[in-house]
């Protein structure tokens, strides 16, 4: 499927756009075409629920858009010990094997036999460049064993558009706010200050 056609671009949408879209279509052709077309014109719609039903499939775990901002702001208040704990239970809980390292990889995790290396320590920065993704990568092929592990960098600031070339080419994924969410998901956060 191509990456901008019209069922691609719904089934990154929210699943009820797809949903509504069948309905005024559905309503559209009852009204207008005559008679004996109304029941083929209703069932063309088929295909726009068919696209609803994949999308909120695959949105059933994605946290809501208020959960994402709530941990944007509480992990972004963090200091690295707290953030990083916090990190650490979640990846326990989802039954990672993990050991804390340092300098461009901060935790190494393990589960089923795949190994993943985690960058964490820069998730404040309001930009990611190259340098990070670089040390990442070149930890991962330091690495002794026979495969390359995976690669996930945490950073919250947008990455730039070399940075996001990199990590696709390299196939490090990249972590920003949604993706922190979902991997937080059932943790409690804590409470954020309110701003002045």
């Amino acid at each position: 499927m191509a990456k901008n056609s019209l069922f691609a671009v719904l089934l990154r949408s929210r699943w009820w756009v797809s949903v509504c879209i069948a309905g005024v279509m559905a309503l559209l052709a009852w009204v207008v075409l005559p008679e004996d077309y109304r029941v083929a014109g209703v069932l063309g719609c088929f295909p726009f629920l068919v696209i609803g039903a994949m999308a909120a499939w695959r949105q059933r775990d994605l946290p809501s858009p208020a959960r994402v901002g709530q941990t944007l702001e509480a992990v972004g208040a963090m200091p690295w010990p707290a953030f990083s704990a916090l990190l650490e239970q979640a990846f326990r809980r989802d039954g990672h094997a993990l050991q804390r390292r340092s300098g461009a990889v901060d935790f190494a995790l393990e589960r089923q036999g795949r190994h993943t290396l985690v960058s964490a320590r820069r998730w404040k920065s309001a930009r990611t460049g190259l340098e990070p993704l670089r040390e990442l990568q070149a930890a991962r092929v330091a690495r002794e064993g026979d495969a390359l592990p995976d690669a996930i960098y945490i950073g919250l600031g947008e990455p730039s558009d070399n940075a996001r070339a990199y990590a696709a080419e390299h196939g490090i994924t990249l972590w920003q706010a949604a993706e922190l969410a979902h991997a937080l998901r059932g943790l409690p956060l804590p409470a954020t200050p309110p701003t002045r």
